[in-house]
């Protein structure tokens, strides 16, 4: 079965906060055995108590921190005393992984650099999470600091608004697929050679190999992104919003022509097809804001639901705009729920991370 995996896998997890504990419940997910040191002095991962106002502060968890601590055996330590550094070697001494984020200076004087545990563990992978290209940088880097340096921010909000930072820390979670990559990636090459390695990711690097069309937009065409709120600079009608009959918004992603072409004829509205300015994706573009006055004096004229119904039939991709309720009222979301039992603690329950379906034939 897919979540056992990695049954036989054991991975010690010294990292706080989002991004490698991530790495650690995907190898949880899959049925490695993840235990997580945490520092005892500070009564643990410091997203503990990363709470919100409705959740109770005498509880030792909050949901902050079990969305990505799912399936986990939390130890804590002190890793300045001698006892319990002598613990956590013993944990590492039979462990195929080490997820750490530590300051290369604190893992040094600890003895936890790389270097120092695989000399102890020939087949270690130590995965090391950096917030800078130069580990030795020591600068803080959360998630918001990383999404001004990278330039997400800049592009995030609405026109002539100021920047916006995206709701969830993506770029932790951009930094943990590629440590999770490069620990696969290590595990394959251990098979062939029995000896481990060292992987390691900044977040700015993650964050910029993710910049995708919006960095090629300047690197090839000089083009500077701005913000645009949910709209596409190359694509329309394309995250652009109509508000319905019934006050509700409605949103179209049309990336093609031919979507375009069933949008119009789904609308009643063929005669759009031979107008100069919309006859073109490109077109489309250059005229967006002429575009979207036709359509919203159409949308504006029936209910959601109504438009929804229409819109799936011909093909035409949209999609009403839903609130955490709404999306976990769906099915398919509710099935992707995890649920463990917590000490002193209502149950965990988080969202699956692994949702990849491998199929042996």
């Amino acid at each position: 079965m897919q979540e056992a995996l990695f049954s036989e896998l054991k991975v010690v997890e010294f990292a706080s906060v989002l991004a490698g504990p991530a790495v650690g419940m995907f190898f949880a997910e899959l049925g490695a055995e993840v235990i997580k040191i945490e520092n005892k002095t500070t009564k643990g991962d410091v997203t503990r108590a990363w709470k919100l106002p409705c959740e109770d502060p005498n509880l030792p968890i909050s949901a902050y921190f079990c969305s990505v601590n799912w399936g986990k055996r939390s130890v804590f330590l002190d890793l300045n005393e001698v006892d319990d550094r002598a613990i956590a070697l013993q944990y590492v001494a039979t462990a195929d992984v080490v997820i750490a984020n530590f300051k290369p200076s604190s893992a040094r004087r600890l003895g936890f650099d790389a270097d120092t545990l695989r000399a102890q563990n020939a087949r270690l992978i130590y995965a090391q999470i950096s917030g800078w290209p130069n580990a030795e940088d020591e600068r803080p880097a959360f998630d918001a600091v990383l999404q001004a340096e990278a330039g997400f921010l800049y592009m995030t909000g609405e026109a002539h608004r100021p920047p916006v930072k995206m709701p969830v820390a993506l770029i932790d979670l951009l930094a943990a697929h590629q440590l999770k990559e490069g620990i696969l990636a290590a595990l394959w090459q251990r098979e062939r050679t029995g000896r481990g390695s060292t992987v390691s990711v900044s977040l700015f690097e993650s964050a910029i190999a993710s910049l995708a069309n919006q960095a090629t937009n300047w690197l090839m065409a000089g083009h500077v992104p701005q913000r645009m709120g949910t709209q596409h600079p190359n694509i329309a009608p394309y995250g652009d919003l109509y508000t319905c009959a019934d006050g509700k918004q409605l949103l179209l992603a049309v990336g093609t022509e031919g979507q375009f072409e069933r949008l119009c004829r789904c609308l009643s509205a063929p005669h759009l097809l031979e107008m100069p300015t919309f006859k073109t994706n490109a077109a489309r573009v250059q005229h967006r804001q002429a575009l979207n006055e036709v359509l919203q004096g159409i949308f504006s004229q029936q209910n959601l639901d109504s438009w929804l119904e229409r819109l799936h039939t011909h093909g035409v991709p949209c999609a009403q705009i839903r609130d955490m309720p709404a999306v976990f009222a769906q099915p398919e979301a509710q099935a992707l729920v995890l649920e463990e039992p917590t000490p002193n603690a209502p149950p965990m329950r988080c969202v699956r991370t692994t949702v990849f379906r491998l199929k042996a034939e």
